[in-house]
């Protein structure tokens, strides 16, 4: 058994990642612990202080207590905004006070785009644009180009979190771009567990989604490699039949 832990801010999305664990198919353990989210905006300042290095070790106890063998921050906002370098220390002091290794939703974009050898991206964003701005600086500082950038303007998580397939689909399509050769959503508040098979066709590409990227950077930590098509083309790169 390989236990994954996850610290996810508030309750929007979190029903993705036991949806997910049942997807592996495999003998993999999600746990999940809601950090405070203090502010539910998508502000700079209020992001900041929901990546703060005080409200995620909070629910770093209970993970390790429940034998997780990695953590992953479940927020991509709350982990670019504080640029590449102080998104690299946010996670630093994170496996330092976990005691495993540790990443965040934003860097487990950049792995996936690495993982699925693309380079053109485009981003179809909920936040604002000038936070949606901040993700592209960040995918290109990690080698990423990317071609577009689309953003909804919505301002709270709790709002995302009532999107269903409809507006998803919307929001991918509005995104794409000819010459991405993949889309990115990188909201943790997103529901889109169920919904990346359909995706993929619609736009006949790859598309990462913050919670699937999420899920898979963990078992990158834990040197885990799952066959899982329908967690999309990223879960694809590895055989069928499991060592």
């Amino acid at each position: 058994m390989t236990a994954l832990g996850f610290l996810y801010p508030g309750h929007s999305a979190e029903d993705d990642y036991p949806r997910i664990e049942q997807l592996l198919g495999s003998d993999i353990r999600v746990d999940l612990v809601h950090t405070d989210i203090g502010e539910d905006a998508h502000r700079v300042d209020a992001l900041r202080e929901m990546g703060s290095a005080e409200r995620l070790a909070a629910g770093v106890e209970e993970l390790r207590l429940a034998g997780a063998e990695a953590v992953v921050w479940a927020c991509t906002s709350g982990s670019f905004v504080y640029g590449w370098e102080g998104a690299h220390e946010q996670v630093r002091t994170l496996a330092r006070r976990a005691g495993m290794p540790a990443s965040s939703t934003a860097f487990a974009f950049v792995h996936a785009v690495q993982e699925l050898g693309v380079r053109r991206v485009a981003v179809g964003a909920t936040y604002p644009d000038d936070v949606a701005s901040l993700f592209a600086d960040f995918l290109r500082a990690g080698g990423a180009e990317v071609v577009a950038v689309r953003s909804s303007g919505i301002i709270t998580a709790a709002e995302v979190g009532t999107w269903g397939e409809a507006e998803l689909l919307a929001l991918a399509r509005a995104a794409d771009h000819t010459d991405a050769e993949a889309v990115l959503l990188p909201d943790t508040a997103l529901h889109t567990a169920a919904h990346i098979p359909a995706l993929e066709k619609e736009l006949a590409k790859p598309v990462l989604t913050a919670n699937q990227v999420t899920v898979w950077e963990a078992l990158r930590l834990t040197d885990r490699r799952v066959n899982a098509p329908e967690l999309g083309s990223l879960f694809t790169k590895e055989p069928i039949v499991q060592v």
